[in-house]
C-alpha cells in the first residue's frame, strides 16, 4: 500500500485482508490491514486499527480508523468473534 497511514511489520495482527467500505449509494472494494495493540507501558485500552489501500480506492480520502476499547469491550469484541467463527465452522463442515 502507497502512502500507508498505519505501520505493517512482523507483529501486525491481520494484513491483507478483503475489505469494503460502504457509504450511500457507493461500495469500494479494497484490500486491508487490521491491528490490535495496547500501551507498551501502564496500559488503559486497547487499540483496533483498520485501513485499506488507499489505490483502490474511488470514494474515501487515505485515511486508518480507530476505536479505543477496554478491557470488558475487548473482551465483548473477541467473545463476538469466536461465537460468530464457530458458526461459520460448522456451516462449512
Amino acid at each position: 500500500m502507497p502512502d500507508r497511514i498505519m505501520k505493517v511489520n512482523a507483529y501486525t495482527t491481520l494484513d491483507l485482508l478483503d475489505a469494503e467500505a460502504e457509504g450511500h449509494g457507493w461500495t469500494d472494494e479494497a484490500l486491508a490491514i487490521l491491528n490490535v495493540t495496547a500501551p507498551r507501558e501502564d496500559p488503559d485500552h486497547v487499540s483496533l486499527r483498520l485501513e485499506l489501500d488507499n489505490t483502490d480506492l474511488e470514494n474515501l480520502p487515505a485515511h486508518a480508523d480507530s476505536v479505543r476499547l477496554s478491557a470488558q469491550q475487548a473482551r465483548t469484541l473477541a467473545a463476538e468473534l469466536e461465537k460468530h467463527a464457530a458458526r461459520v465452522e460448522d456451516a462449512s463442515e
